[in-house]
């Protein structure tokens, strides 16, 4: 028997895609936003392509301020575009 993949919705793009090729944007319970590329930081978790175009697009949309139902600070957003390009742990 096939093992299921688990999919997850691009906020950007909207595209269902494989949970292991996005980048998951955690907001810990003590509300601290930051990049998961492990996919098991504990939290509230929305995803995004690891593609600058997605995070564009959900910032936009402001769809992570949804996602969280919380503000989300300029700053947050320019950290996590940062980290995204590095591709790291951050």
């Amino acid at each position: 028997m096939e093992k299921k993949i688990p999919m997850r919705q691009c906020l950007g793009c909207r595209e269902m895609k494989p949970k292991r090729e996005l980048i998951r944007v955690v907001r810990s319970s003590d509300g601290v936003i930051s990049l998961d590329f492990r996919g098991k930081a504990p939290g509230r978790g929305a995803y995004v392509c690891p593609n600058p175009v997605c995070l564009k697009k959900a910032v936009k949309a402001r769809a992570l301020e949804r996602a969280f139902s919380a503000q989300i600070p300029a700053e947050i957003y320019a950290r996590l575009e940062a980290e995204m390009e590095r591709g790291d742990d951050g």
